[in-house]
């Protein structure tokens, strides 16, 4: 791919295949992903187990509590859809599904990954009559949207500055090996940068034509995305001058790419003010930004956490402790319609920090 394209491809194209190569990229393989455990026992035998977890994974009181959210914007939307993005291994769809009931008719799921989708058809079968699977958006769309650790996961141009000039950072071969290569560049971080300074980061033009794309389609209803990520301010702040890629493998993190390509997650932190100026842009209303912790909160989390069991209430705790998932983790929302208030952010909005 590389040789065929000149001898360097841009990083975006280079994550866009690590992770979704057809058999060869991350997601496109058959090995565990989602999970608490790096190792299982099997048979006796420890074999492989997960790299990362995420919020449903760890707490079934995650989905219970976004449940609420989403019960309200269905009623308040009119509408009786649901379409997740990323669905993973299908535990938020349960969760939202075993909470809502019938106040959704129609489950839609959108998964680049074949064999998540097949864990996620064996998860959710107690629901076959209403979820589906997709792979595009329709023309017109009426419905509430999720997505859950699914704009970390669009691939990022990175952007390098050195000795005052700025490159944007792809990658070349060497041998057998994969190697970083620079190119003169036009393009720049949304803002500027101070300071002289040798400086990283990244642009996130995928995951913003994503919102432009949904704000096209959606014409009645609201999205909402959970993520890790700043706004802008903190995003390009001259300290963070080595970007915020970073890998997922065994529940290790590291910040090399270009190491066992397609045996390890590819992340970015999402600039949270780039996506909602490209939803406010294309349309739609940005209905309110803040931490997981507080979002979760106003949800009703502490109630639910109230009337689990200790080790339920342990695990809840890691998504609104600040030094877990709590204030690293965002929620932001989109309205298509008429502008209301969603009780995620009754308390604690941060939209005026975007």
């Amino acid at each position: 791919m590389i040789t065929a394209a000149g001898g360097w491809i841009a990083f975006d194209r280079f994550m866009a295949l690590a992770l979704y190569h057809p058999g060869l990229g991350y997601y496109a393989n058959d090995r565990p992903k989602f999970g608490a455990m790096p190792t299982q026992l099997q048979d006796g035998q420890r074999v492989e187990g997960s790299d990362f977890v995420t919020a449903p994974e760890m707490s079934a009181l995650f989905g219970q509590a976004l449940a609420v959210q989403v019960a309200q914007a269905l009623q308040v939307t009119q509408t009786n859809e649901v379409w997740e993005f990323g669905a993973g291994s299908g535990a938020l769809a349960l969760q939202l599904l075993e909470a809502l009931g019938d106040q959704v008719q129609r489950y839609c799921i959108v998964d680049l990954s074949g064999s998540l989708r097949a864990r996620q058809q064996l998860r959710l079968q107690r629901f076959a009559d209403k979820v589906e699977w997709v792979t595009e958006l329709p023309a017109r769309l009426q419905a509430v949207v999720v997505g859950n650790e699914v704009l970390d996961a669009m691939p990022v141009q990175l952007l390098v500055r050195q000795s005052g000039a700025w490159h944007e950072r792809g990658v070349a071969l060497q041998g057998e090996d994969f190697v970083w290569q620079d190119l003169p560049t036009d393009l720049r971080p949304p803002v500027e940068i101070d300071g002289p300074h040798d400086y990283l980061t990244e642009i996130h033009p995928q995951a913003e034509s994503f919102i432009r794309t949904l704000a096209d389609r959606l014409t009645q209803g609201a999205a909402f995305f959970l993520d890790y990520g700043f706004p802008e301010g903190e995003y390009y702040h001259p300290q963070r001058n080595t970007g915020t890629v970073m890998c997922h493998y065994a529940h290790r993190s590291d910040p090399d790419p270009l190491a066992d390509v397609g045996l390890k997650d590819i992340t970015a932190h999402v600039n949270f003010t780039g996506i909602a100026l490209a939803g406010q842009d294309a349309g739609l209303t940005v209905l309110g930004y803040t931490t997981q912790a507080r979002f979760l909160m106003n949800c009703g989390l502490l109630s639910k956490m109230e009337r689990a069991t200790h080790a339920e209430r342990a695990q809840a705790l890691k998504l609104i402790t600040e030094h877990e998932m709590g204030e690293l983790f965002k929620v932001t929302a989109f309205g298509a319609g008429p502008e209301w208030e969603p009780l995620g952010f009754a308390v604690g909005d941060r939209s005026h920090t975007l």
